[in-house]
């Protein structure tokens, strides 16, 4: 078995089932209305510039199922870059739900390249704003470079993908992303050197397949267990880099960004549960399992359905008697995971595999399928490598 990355999965309990199947609700997370009255003081989510949320996912399709962007949303790169004729096409169309509304709906613009959608005003609050802010990505490609790494930061850093946000005060939100090279600045004030910092507007075109993110609230409390956990799982930043770290608030929050930026020898994950109730699971490098039958014993062995970057060398579909030949036994049995292949939304059907082309998924997702407890995962572990004997 070779070596493995780390990585960050946040896992909320659900209600209901949204119309894509691989998809379901968060709940017991607070309303937005108790969390706006703070809105001013401190970055929040956001569906639109001036809409605040406590949560929004937001699922990004592929440009073969859904090329462009929706409607007549022209375009822009808000954040830096020039807009790119990608040989391969792109696709920007996007489905959200959030706090506000648990129902998947379709967006109307672009994904991240205007204040009118999810993922651009959430990070526009941290990029044209004045808040602190930690970016960290393993696929940077050298812009920002990262010690120790040439292009992409390969094992033992995390394969982890996100940007946290936060005032003076220690409150503010966490934004997931599963998408390469972006973002890669944190501050207007310091620009990306030689590429773009917008969706659709980098040479890597990271809007060819889909994607996901996903955008939480935070207290003080919650920050300071958000960057423990990055720090265990060797997330790829760089502290002394006004591009991607603004440092502040707090003193035990300085400290622990301070201490970001190296590789973890941790042998053991993390699971806290933040204030919304959302649990947060960090796999350090270190520890040889595969990510998401991890997630499933560390839920108590509940069945899951993942749709990933399931791609050579794949880790297929297991049965909860299925042999693991890398585990550990502090985490107890997992229970059977599914391969989710495809997805539908309304009557279009998407690919939900890894590969070269236009129809492939780059999102990370997991839901359970069974037992009193229901979940959705949000992650960026590929399930891929030689681990398990399986049953595809």
């Amino acid at each position: 078995m070779g070596g493995t990355k780390g990585g960050i999965h946040f896992a909320a309990s659900l209600r209901a089932m949204l119309a894509i199947a691989i998809l379901a609700v968060p709940a017991g997370i607070q309303s937005g209305k108790a969390y706006a009255e703070t809105a001013r003081a401190a970055p929040v989510p956001l569906l639109e510039r001036g809409r605040p949320v406590d949560w929004w996912f937001v699922f990004k399709f592929n440009s073969a199922s859904f090329p462009g962007c929706g409607g007549s949303a022209a375009r822009v790169c808000r954040f830096g870059g020039d807009v790119q004729d990608y040989k391969a096409g792109f696709g920007q169309q996007y489905v959200y739900a959030s706090s506000e509304n648990h129902a998947l709906q379709k967006g109307s613009d672009c994904a991240g390249d205007t204040t009118a959608d999810p993922v651009g005003a959430t990070f526009d609050e941290v990029y044209n704003g004045s808040f602190h802010y930690v970016v960290w990505n393993d696929q940077f490609y050298d812009d920002p470079p990262i010690a120790g790494c040439s292009g992409s930061c390969g094992k033992p850093w995390g394969h982890s993908k996100g940007v946290l946000a936060w005032n003076e005060a220690g409150e503010g939100f966490v934004m997931q992303v599963t998408t390469p090279s972006w973002p890669a600045s944190g501050s207007r004030k310091v620009p990306r050197g030689t590429d773009g910092n917008t969706l659709g507007c980098i040479a890597d075109d990271n809007v060819e397949v889909s994607q996901h993110f996903f955008a939480l609230k935070l207290t003080k409390g919650d920050l300071v267990k958000v960057l423990t956990a990055l720090g265990n799982a060797s997330v790829a930043t760089d502290p002394l880099n006004a591009q991607v770290v603004d440092n502040g608030g707090p003193a035990d929050v300085q400290e622990l960004v301070f201490r970001l930026g190296k590789k973890s020898v941790s042998t053991r994950l993390s699971d806290d549960t933040l204030s919304s109730g959302v649990r947060l699971i960090s796999k350090p490098s270190r520890l040889h399992v595969p990510p998401w039958q991890m997630v499933s014993a560390v839920l108590g062995g509940v069945p899951l359905r993942a749709a990933t970057w399931w791609a050579h060398p794949k880790i297929g579909s297991t049965t909860r008697s299925t042999p693991i030949a890398c585990w550990s036994a502090s985490l107890g049995k997992p229970g059977a995971v599914e391969i989710a292949t495809t997805g539908h939304w309304q009557t279009t059907t998407f690919g939900l595999t890894g590969g070269s082309g236009r129809n492939f998924n780059h999102a990370k997702i997991g839901v359970s399928i069974s037992g009193a407890h229901h979940y959705v995962i949000f992650g960026d572990m590929n399930q891929q490598g030689g681990f398990v004997r399986a049953e595809v």
